[in-house]
């Protein structure tokens, strides 16, 4: 979605720059269009920085293809409190969870540790948004304000 908006934005920059006759609009029409590009790359570096942050610190329980350990680890494929409030989700990963969750009718009685003090506020916003875009979720990422946000 937000590469959708920046490539709107560039396109209209450029209409804009077209009809005035170029000049100084064209000019700020490749402005935009270097900042759209530039926000599509940190969205990829994001998502691909996610997937390391997951590898490293999350695959083991949660399984590299995000379908868990059924009774051990849930799923986050497919999990709604995931793909759900994105500020649940962060609060969990920074601040753990202890107790019992049910995930698509599965009961899950275990410890998700406290990855606040461990990962910086960008690793999480990474892994985070690596995981509500994985294995078939479809969910907003998260930005590193929203995870210093939440407290």
């Amino acid at each position: 979605m937000h590469r959708s908006l920046a490539l709107l934005a560039a396109a209209g920059s450029l209409a804009l720059a077209a009809c005035s006759g170029g000049g100084h609009a064209a000019s700020s029409a490749s402005r935009s269009a270097a900042v759209a590009s530039t926000a599509m790359a940190a969205t990829a570096t994001s998502a691909s920085d996610g997937a390391k942050v997951f590898d490293t610190n999350c695959s083991s329980c949660h399984g590299s293809n995000g379908a868990g350990s059924p009774g051990a680890f849930p799923p986050l494929a497919g999990n709604p409190v995931v793909v759900g409030d994105p500020m649940r989700v962060i609060h969990i990963v920074k601040d753990g969870l202890i107790g019992k969750i049910v995930i698509a009718g599965q009961t899950y009685n275990g410890e998700m540790p406290k990855w606040g003090s461990v990962l910086s506020a960008g690793d999480i916003a990474s892994a985070i948004t690596y995981i509500r875009s994985a294995w078939g979720n479809k969910a907003s990422p998260v930005t590193v304000a929203q995870v210093t946000a939440q407290k």
